[in-house]
């Protein structure tokens, strides 16, 4: 008997490229385009090396401190993890238990149906609608579980708390998960309803709108009984999951809340002058309210385009699956980055 057949065989997740060469335009991860707050620069420079000899702090209390003060959510409704894939995959393995299939959109992040194939998670995908919008209809039978992202991606499409609450409130026997990693880019936060529902777990991170996905922080809200579950489960599985410096350096971030808000301004900013031009040379995308577009051309594949981007040095995301094999999501860089994007558009399509 070999080996191989006790082995856990699964199809990984495929991450945006990380070019490895300079002078890329890279819009295909969705990272911040501007540097980390400047409270987090300045206490970089003052961190002791030695303090790295010594293990952090398993309850993250500084960060969860820091985000308790600033959601205006008590520390113990509050779960801290390397980075949101981290604090999903953990919620995966501590609440999807049943032999019921957890419910997701059938265009999502490719992520979850690679935690539930790793965790032996039945699972079934509901279609969006034509306009790339859930049927909440889909949600209200029997399952194991409900995880969406608002707003979704890759698609950015922002669903209505009011929407989301109907579903949350035909699912209180099964935890319901938000993942609102990009919610900071003009829409609004499902976070007061765990108030209401002991079964929500809310979902964020700090690589999108804070600027640091090279730190690895991730964050979820909910009641003090499933965040309960959520640290049993961590500390059975690693107890110091969080590095010093991702403490220290998190918490700086969040108390700089000034500089936090100008930069999502500034790519909000950016994010609708951009749609205004790619309509104007053919293009068609949902109406985005993350720190991407979703965007198809009226002529041309998606397929060449992104090759055509990617050999002028511009990296953007692009899927060869059903539905959307003609779509490019274009993260939203500086306006010069954009600016570039355009430039090379126009005389592309000319």
């Amino acid at each position: 008997m070999s080996w191989e057949n006790n082995v856990r065989k699964v199809v990984p997740y495929t991450p945006g490229e990380q070019p490895k060469t300079d002078n890329i335009i890279k819009l295909n991860t969705n990272e911040c385009p501007y540097p980390p707050a400047p409270e987090v620069e300045k206490l970089l420079g003052s961190m002791k090396y030695e303090d790295f000899r010594l293990y952090p702090d398993p309850g993250a209390s500084k960060l969860i401190d820091a985000l308790s003060d600033y959601y205006k959510v008590p520390s113990d409704q509050i779960f801290v993890g390397v980075g949101s894939d981290d604090v999903l995959s953990m919620a995966f393995l501590t609440f999807f238990n049943s032999n019921k299939p957890i419910l997701f959109p059938d265009i999502t992040y490719s992520f979850y149906d690679v935690w539930a194939d790793l965790y032996h998670i039945p699972y079934e995908r509901c279609p969006l609608d034509e306009n790339f919008r859930i049927v909440k209809e889909d949600y209200f039978k029997d399952n194991g579980g409900v995880i969406f992202p608002n707003p979704n991606a890759p698609t950015g499409v922002l669903e209505d708390v009011n929407m989301i609450e109907e579903i949350i409130a035909h699912n209180k026997d099964v935890v319901v998960i938000i993942d609102e990693a990009y919610i900071d880019f003009g829409g609004k936060s499902v976070l007061p309803l765990i108030d209401k529902y002991d079964n929500l777990l809310v979902v964020q991170t700090f690589s999108k709108s804070r600027a640091m996905a090279g730190m690895r922080i991730g964050f979820a809200f909910g009641s003090k009984k499933l965040i309960k579950y959520l640290n049993d489960a961590k500390f059975s599985f690693n107890s110091y999951t969080m590095n010093r410096p991702s403490l220290e350096l998190g918490a700086a971030s969040v108390r700089d809340d000034e500089y936090f808000k100008k930069t999502c301004h500034m790519i909000m900013e950016t994010r609708r002058r951009v749609k205004c031009e790619l309509k104007s040379l053919g293009f068609s995308f949902p109406d985005s309210q993350a720190n991407f577009i979703f965007a198809k051309h009226e002529n041309v594949s998606g397929q060449s385009l992104f090759c055509a981007l990617k050999a002028a040095g511009i990296y953007v995301r692009h899927w060869n699956a059903p539905r959307i094999e003609d779509y490019l999501r274009i993260s939203i860089g500086t306006d010069e980055q954009m600016d570039k994007l355009i430039a090379f558009l126009k005389d592309y399509l000319k």
